[in-house]
């Protein structure tokens, strides 16, 4: 079989198993949210509302059948692409809060990524580059630490430190609360705010953005931190790099122009599922730095037992994972000639 031809019959089945897939974490989510202590009728009225009142409610959400009936229901709204409407904010449906909290956390994503891939392909290089001496035990200590840190002791210790004792940084939130942020045309504010030819709010969103995204692009740079290393290691004993210095060319040339380009093809595959997952799990660093991003949300969603909007969600991050993760292995594919499938 050609590349070409097992290359599409691997896209193919991918496909066909992606809604396999959010099927089994829509039904595992569903099961979960209703064998979970607690009553979504409780926190809206509260445990000391009238009983008569509960059943009411609880007959016009749908949660008076049987779990049966909701799952079947449920997931009839899926194929039809509704995700629900909150049990919480007075109707507002899932998309509309999908679309109201998303673009806080793509924002802080890719500022986080983009520290990390800096970080980490320096650190590495820099290791691999000098092995068995101080830098390459400071490489392998960095890469350890910072993989191994939570995410939420970083972040109230660097809080502190950085926004309590030295004051060089606000606390929380994405924008000054006594300011209006920029015109919205996008969602994301370093985005809207170029776009409006506000450079007071760029600005501004960006030092809102450099204490969250240091803190989680500095713990996820450990990642590609060792992959660089690992990778460009082997990459420098290479023959065609042992003739590139044969011909006397300068060493940094050669990392630069021709190792580090080579050692980087692995760290693709995991830049877009780091970045990815990064999506749905940044709900511990949005919590800590009071970061109005979807996961955020969904952290208050499961904290007010809002069953759709808990389930909108996840399934939402789900089709994220699922989509990156296969357009990232067609792109390895493409660059990397030697994969096959």
């Amino acid at each position: 079989m050609s590349r070409s031809k097992a290359l599409q019959y691997y896209v193919i089945t991918r496909l066909m198993l992606a809604p396999l897939m959010l099927w089994t974490i829509a039904s595992v989510v569903f099961l979960l949210l209703r064998a979970t202590p607690g009553d979504p009728v409780d926190a809206i009225l509260g445990p000391r509302a009238p009983e008569s009142a509960k059943e009411a409610l609880r007959s016009q959400l749908g949660l008076d059948g049987s779990l049966f009936r909701q799952y079947i229901s449920y997931m009839g709204d899926l194929l039809r692409f509704d995700l629900g409407t909150s049990l919480t904010t007075q109707g507002q449906s899932v998309w509309q809060i999908i679309g109201d909290h998303f673009p806080a956390t793509v924002e802080l994503a890719v500022f986080s990524m983009a520290v990390a891939v800096a970080v980490g392909t320096t650190v590495g290089a820099i290791a691999a580059s000098r092995p068995n001496t101080i830098w390459d035990t400071a490489g392998r200590l960095f890469g350890i630490v910072t993989y191994s840190v939570p995410a939420f002791w970083a972040g109230m210790v660097l809080q502190l430190i950085f926004a309590v004792q030295l004051g060089w940084f606000p606390l929380g939130t994405r924008f000054p609360v006594a300011d209006a942020p920029p015109p919205t045309f996008t969602g994301l504010y370093t985005v809207d705010s170029i776009l409006s030819g506000n450079l007071g709010a760029f600005w501004t969103t960006l030092y809102y953005l450099c204490l969250p995204c240091l803190t989680l692009g500095i713990l996820l740079s450990g990642i590609f931190e060792r992959i660089v290393r690992v990778n460009l290691r082997q990459t420098l004993q290479a023959d065609y790099v042992e003739a590139a210095r044969a011909r006397g060319v300068p060493e940094l040339r050669i990392l630069l122009a021709h190792a580090l380009k080579n050692a980087m093809i692995p760290a693709i595959t995991v830049l877009g599922l780091t970045f990815a997952a990064l999506l749905g799990g940044a709900i511990l660093t949005e919590v800590t730095f009071s970061w109005p991003g979807l996961a955020n949300r969904l952290y208050e969603a499961i904290r007010l037992r809002d069953y759709p909007t808990v389930q909108g969600i996840v399934v939402f991050f789900a089709t994220v994972v699922v989509v990156a993760s296969l357009a990232i292995d067609i792109l390895n594919a493409c660059i990397d000639p030697r994969i096959r499938y």
